[in-house]
């Protein structure tokens, strides 16, 4: 990592009890938490944004956030993302297969009409070069009503800061998945 976390003692009170709940949470502190947590205000906005995109009752599957979060955790080369997604994505039901062709969702026939939606809103917002168009859009709104859409939109675009921070700082996968990160982050031919 490019930027070590301090002592968990060294930060502050309110910040620590995030902490712990991560700990009850995960068995550990998430490093990412502990970086961003260097500035306590801009963690916090961080973690309730999270929480609220990562709600129970979401107008989102859990299951298909947690395939959009992988996705686009692949895309922007963060270890530490695809490694604990990919452990929530499989929690939430979905097969290590699934999760293994998630990079060649394209050529895979594992996923349905409205997770290949999802993926291709995924790339199109992540991807520089791609656009979001009205097509897509009017695609997706067979499947997502518009209130469900713009959370599907905010949440690919949280976890692209997210990702995109992680992986800026190099931090590294923590141990969560099981299947190892080389298959679920394989490029595909």
């Amino acid at each position: 990592m490019f930027i070590p976390p301090k002592p968990v003692s060294d930060y502050p009170w309110y910040i620590r009890l995030f902490f712990w709940k991560q700990k009850k949470t995960y068995g550990k502190v998430l490093e990412p938490g502990m970086l961003w947590a260097r500035t306590p205000s801009v963690f916090i906005g961080v973690a309730l944004l999270y929480g609220a995109l990562n709600r129970r009752k979401g107008r989102i599957d859990p299951a298909l956030r947690s395939l959009v979060t992988v996705r686009v955790s692949q895309i922007n080369h963060c270890e530490f993302c695809v490694d604990i997604n990919a452990t929530t994505l499989m929690k939430r039901g979905v097969s290590e297969d699934k999760v293994a062709h998630l990079v060649g969702w394209k050529d895979s026939d594992l996923f349905d009409g409205c997770e290949r939606l999802a993926l291709e809103l995924t790339e199109a917002i992540t991807y520089t070069d791609q656009d979001v168009t009205a097509g897509l859009m009017e695609n997706l709104k067979a499947h997502f009503d518009e209130d469900a859409l713009a959370e599907l939109c905010g949440l690919i675009a949280f976890q692209n800061m997210s990702s995109k921070y992680n992986a800026a700082l190099d931090i590294p996968a923590q141990g969560f998945c099981q299947m190892p990160l080389a298959v679920i982050n394989k490029e595909s031919a």
